[in-house]
């Protein structure tokens, strides 16, 4: 519990003191963001670099307080075993980190090509995928399935990695939302896996929860540092392997209630709004013969100012969306089979996340 204590606030402080710094330097260097095209939501030119801050303590946050050790080896289970599978991650990872970090900071500068970007995916699917290890092997009886076979464990795995860094690409468009869902999703992650005794895992969670807290501090409406690519890649990557290893570790260790929890499911309740904006974007593109990488205002945030709320309340009740699902799945999972918990968790998000949409928008002012 010490280390995931101290992970937290060491992230959370080093991102609370450094961030000023790095403002000033964005904006002696003109790295910002300009309002000059129709989706911009600010009004005024706003650095886009922030990802270095939330790279840089996450890292040396997980690297200064990893549990390197089993001397306290009853706060695990199977002890040597998680740690060895620990120390092999935490390299991978680190490694993972450095690409995608490097490939989000000369994007925000510069700009980067589609066709590279999806290079470094592949890339860092492969190391995540392939040389660590990190995939989905079973699926604990959802939609009737147990073990999967290799190849199909390696695709899905490499499908989930992706689909979840491009969703939190994706929300990065009001002040706050990405990295006040993100935060949500991290402290999900991690109280599962502190019961599920699977320290090393809950420290990271903690870790990157801490430090978009602190972010969150300059993120939150009005904005005054953004993450661009460089932050919603870093934290794109870190929840997906986070999911997955919720998905992989066994829930022995839990409480006698939770020990036949279906962690497919709750994992992805946790992340249910990034995949359910990301979703639904895609179909209205593909439905619009759009491509679905295209740039637009349909997103769910975009419906939420429409109807009259500002960037706070847009945030706010949408990080309420995502803890009522996830409360809701967690109740459902108790008390119902795998597959009535399911279409528990899918009705409910659907029927909320429908809500907006029924509304009528609020009519525009119309300056004379």
């Amino acid at each position: 519990m010490d280390v995931i204590v101290l992970g937290f606030l060491t992230a959370f402080f080093l991102v609370l003191f450094a961030t000023p710094s790095l403002i000033k330097v964005a904006k002696m260097k003109q790295l910002v963001d300009e309002p000059t095209e129709d989706r911009k939501l600010h009004s005024k030119s706003v650095p886009t670099i922030g990802g270095i801050i939330i790279f840089a303590a996450v890292l040396f946050s997980w690297a200064l307080w990893f549990p390197a050790d089993d001397r306290n080896s009853t706060h695990y289970v199977n002890s040597p075993i998680i740690l060895q599978e620990a120390f092999k991650h935490f390299h991978y990872i680190a490694a993972s980190l450095l690409i995608l970090f490097f490939v989000g900071v000369k994007d925000d500068i510069i700009g980067m090509e589609p066709r590279k970007k999806l290079m470094a995916h592949i890339v860092v699917g492969f190391i995540l995928v392939i040389m660590a290890d990190i995939r989905i092997t079973h699926m604990n009886g959802v939609l009737g399935m147990e073990e999967i076979p290799d190849w199909a464990s390696i695709l899905l795995s490499v499908f989930v990695y992706t689909v979840i860094v491009n969703a939190f690409n994706l929300i990065d468009g009001v002040d706050g939302l990405a990295a006040g869902i993100g935060l949500v999703n991290c402290v999900a992650f991690g109280v599962w896996f502190y019961f599920a005794k699977n320290i090393p895992m809950a420290c990271l969670a903690f870790i990157l929860g801490g430090a978009l807290l602190g972010f969150l501090v300059f993120n939150f409406s009005p904005a005054k540092l953004f993450m661009g690519d460089s932050g919603s890649l870093i934290i794109g990557v870190l929840i997906s392997v986070l999911a997955i290893s919720m998905i992989e570790t066994k829930t022995s260790a839990m409480p006698e209630a939770m020990k036949t929890f279906p962690t497919p499911i709750m994992a992805a309740a946790i992340l249910v709004y990034p995949l359910i904006d990301t979703l639904r974007i895609f179909i209205v593109r593909a439905s619009r013969g759009q491509s679905p990488f295209s740039a637009d205002k349909n997103h769910i945030h975009h419906r939420l100012l429409l109807l009259g709320l500002n960037h706070r309340g847009t945030v706010v009740t949408l990080y309420f969306y995502n803890l009522v699902v996830i409360g809701a799945t967690f109740w459902a999972g108790l008390n119902f089979d795998v597959h009535a918990a399911l279409l528990i968790a899918i009705g409910i998000a659907i029927v909320l996340i429908s809500v907006p949409f029924l509304m009528k928008p609020k009519a525009p002012v119309v300056k004379k």
